[in-house]
Formats: C-alpha cells, sequence, structure tokens
C-alpha cells in the first residue's frame, strides 16, 4: 500500500505479519514469473526480472521460491497472466490505484469493484485517477546507508529526481525509463536497495481523518487481500496520531 503514514508498523504490531508475509511472497513469486516470461530467463539480460529478484531477496523470500517462480515461467502450462490496472475513489475522494496479474480479467474486475463497493468507494474509467499520479522509478533503502544530505548527493549523482527521507528510511525517485540505470549506480554506492520498482506516486495528497480514514483502510486492506492484486496506491495523508487511535 503507498500513501504516507505509519500503517506497515501498525499491521505488524496487529500481529497480522504472518498472513501478510504468505500473501507477499505469492504475489512476489507471480510478478518475478511474469517477468521471466515476457523477457529472457536470466536477470542478467532482463531488467525487469532483476528487479522483481531484488524485491524478493530484500523480503527474505527463500532461493528455492524464487528459482521455482522462474522455472514456472517455462513451463508449457504456466498460466498466461495479464497486467491490468483498475481506478477509482475511496472516502473523501481520494484516489486509488490498483495494479493487477490476473489469469482472469472478469473475475479480478469483479473482486476489485466488490472491494470498492462495499468500503464506500467507487470503482472508475481507466484515466479517471491517473492523471493525479507520476509513473516514475522508486528506489528504498534504510536508514542505516547514511543522512539525507549523504543520499541526497549521491542520488544527484546517480541521475535520480528526488529524495524522500523519513525515518523510516529512504525513498529515492527516478525517471520511469531510468529506474534501472540509477538503482545500478546507487547500489555501487550503497550495496542493493530493499525495494526498486515503478510506482505511481502521488501529485498531492488528501489528508483523512475519523471514520473516512477508517473506511478508506478497510478499503485498501481489502484491495490488496485480492489475489490478483499485486500493488495499491493511493493518495491520502493520515496522521501518525489517527492511525494509532484507528489501530487501538
Amino acid at each position: 500500500m503507498a500513501g504516507h503514514s505509519k500503517w506497515a508498523n501498525i499491521q505488524h504490531r496487529k500481529g497480522r505479519q504472518d498472513a501478510r508475509r504468505s500473501k507477499m511472497f505469492s504475489k512476489l513469486s507471480k510478478e518475478i514469473t511474469v517477468a521471466a516470461k515476457m523477457g529472457a530467463p536470466d536477470p542478467a539480460f532482463n531488467p525487469r526480472l532483476r528487479l522483481a529478484i531484488q524485491a524478493a531477496k530484500a523480503q527474505s523470500m527463500p532461493k528455492d521460491n524464487i528459482e521455482r517462480a522462474i522455472k514456472k515461467s517455462t513451463e508449457a502450462d504456466a498460466s498466461n497472466f495479464e497486467e491490468v490496472r483498475y481506478e477509482g475513489f475511496g472516502p473523501d475522494g481520494i484516489g486509488v490505484i490498483v495494479e493487477a496479474l490476473t489469469d482472469n480479467r472478469n473475475r479480478a474486475a469483479s473482486e476489485v469493484r466488490t472491494c470498492f463497493s462495499k468500503n464506500g468507494g467507487n470503482l472508475g474509467e481507466t484515466g479517471s485517477v491517473a492523471f493525479m499520479f507520476d509513473r516514475v522509478g522508486s528506489i528504498e533503502y534504510g536508514p542505516d546507508i547514511g543522512d539525507e544530505e549523504t543520499v541526497l548527493e549521491a542520488a544527484i549523482d546517480a541521475g535520480a529526481d528526488d529524495v524522500e527521507t523519513s525515518g523510516d528510511g529512504h525513498v529515492i525517485y527516478a525517471a520511469a525509463d531510468a529506474l534501472a540505470e540509477v538503482a545500478s549506480a546507487l547500489e555501487e554506492k550503497f550495496g542493493e536497495a530493499s525495494a526498486a520498482k515503478l510506482v505511481w506516486r502521488p501529485q498531492n495528497r488528501i489528508e483523512t481523518s475519523g471514520d473516512k480514514a477508517a473506511t478508506l483502510m478497510k478499503l485498501l486492506d481489502s484491495l490488496e487481500d485480492c489475489d490478483d492484486v499485486q500493488e495499491v496506491y493511493a493518495n491520502f495523508d493520515i496522521s501518525d496520531e489517527e492511525m494509532e487511535r484507528l489501530a487501538s
């Protein structure tokens, strides 16, 4: 889930990490399989696969799981996953973008539509939300690689466009077509990133609180629980205090 809050930490404290981990491994495996099938099965010649494997390793996904996902892409009966994007609105007019990999478009559309309708949202047309976001490359590092100034200087040298630093670490943004190049340059400086992928970055964020914030969290949670859904992005802003209240 991409927004602005400490929701991931709160989810951890709520004891849902085991279920989330299993779901996360499934999504990572699917991305590896699709990346390998669409390009070369060798990450040295397939930037998308290389990034997918990097993301899996960052989440401590076992090597055997990664190898099985790559092998699956070469099997004759491998599922033909299709990339689909859905756009809609949550409470307070918050824009939501859902990226899915599915072998059944009708099933995926039905599940996503149900999530929106049951949680105070509305599924919109393609393009109804995306214009409020920028498609960019995102490279994530923990806080231990250096302070904000050090990371910013390295990011500029690598050809990145922007850096966001918080207590949780650093997020470095680059043009979508420069992601692999910038990630490679930063890896030489800081080592392997915890994540490197294309994302939808909100141009502006909408503040929400109270019941609407609670409903929004239910919407985003339900979307992420869908088997076909890979990523969920939303242009919300919820204070840390409000998130603590919602989690209590």
